[in-house]
């Protein structure tokens, strides 16, 4: 990875989420199945992590299969493991060469136990680095997160461990699965479409969402750039008054 560049003084956001869609209509549009997409998806991811390593982002957090997404037709779930198990095999060296921490969110109980291993073993080689922290949130959802997180605390109370009357949002946080990482500052959505679709709910109360026309398979460090270009320009409150 280069070094990342001079941004005029302006800080690039710590952490930045990125909602992937657009595989489908890219594929569409070219008259290809569906597959043809997600292929491509993958050369956009490989793209973006060293776009976000070359601009200094310290956490970039990928929404690649939601807990939703199961619902979709067999042989293209079945592609989505098989592509996920191409990106976990052949990027490990690399990801581990550039600094790069792996770290998977969401419900592994339902993945195929060979993804299982190779994500175990993609975070343990990884567990060092500290350039950037790259995030896949895998059969993830926002709500499925924050029940879990509701139900720990529950038995913790059960337990005679916590009190209830001292439940803070710290505690919440503690209990999700991206514990221990900043809240994302930066939100980027791809495909035109301007919704959450059950992405880190909680962790996203005060991003700076960006929504982008281009498809997923089509973005690349221009678009990224754009996007934090757009991000340096807010001016965030956090609920105060404006410091401009």
């Amino acid at each position: 990875m280069e070094p990342a560049p001079s941004t005029g003084g302006a800080r690039p956001p710590v952490h930045v989420a990125i909602i992937m869609d657009g595989n489908g209509r890219w594929a569409r549009s070219r008259g290809l199945p569906r597959v043809a997409g997600h292929r491509r998806g993958v050369d956009a991811v490989r793209r973006t992590v060293r776009a976000a390593g070359e601009l200094g982002v310290e956490y970039l957090t990928l929404f690649s299969f939601s807990s939703e997404n199961w619902r979709r037709p067999f042989e293209e779930v079945q592609e989505l493991m098989k592509l996920l198990r191409f990106y976990l095999r052949n990027e490990l060296e690399e990801l581990h060469r550039n600094g790069v921490r792996f770290r998977m969110i969401g419900d592994r109980a339902r993945l195929p136990d060979d993804i299982i291993a190779l994500i175990d073993e993609a975070e343990v080689k990884t567990v060092s680095n500290k350039r950037l922290t790259l995030m896949i949130a895998l059969s993830y959802g926002g709500r499925d997160e924050i029940v879990l997180a509701a139900r720990k605390l529950a038995q913790a109370a059960k337990d005679g461990s916590l009190d209830p009357a001292t439940i803070s949002a710290e505690d919440i946080e503690r209990r999700l699965d991206t514990a221990g990482v900043p809240d994302p500052d930066l939100l980027i959505r791809t495909s035109g479409e301007q919704r959450l679709s059950n992405f880190l709910l909680w962790q996203s109360a005060y991003a700076e969402m960006v929504f982008l026309d281009r498809l997923w398979p089509d973005f690349d460090k221009a678009d990224l750039e754009q996007a934090v270009v757009e991000f340096q320009s807010r001016d965030r409150r956090y609920g105060s008054v404006s410091s401009r």
